[in-house]
């Protein structure tokens, strides 16, 4: 399988998981604090909105590299 056809399974996939969930989540740590004995830490739990388009892009994207015939 070349390259090409696997980015646009990735692009295929990436764009189909984009429009089905539209976000992601993920914790990020900011501070962290250590006073002898005692630590303290900090987490951030942080989302990301993939808008609609950018899923149907990458869709498009990924079809028109699989769909297209390489020169010979």
């Amino acid at each position: 399988m070349s390259g090409i056809r696997i980015l646009a399974i990735v692009l295929i996939v990436a764009g189909i998981l984009g429009v089905t969930y539209g976000k992601f989540s993920y914790t990020k740590e900011t501070h962290e604090a250590k006073l002898g004995a005692l630590e303290m830490s900090f987490k951030e739990k942080e989302t990301v909105n993939i808008p609609a388009w950018a899923g149907v892009a990458a869709i498009a994207a990924g079809a028109v590299l699989l769909l297209a015939r390489p020169k010979s």
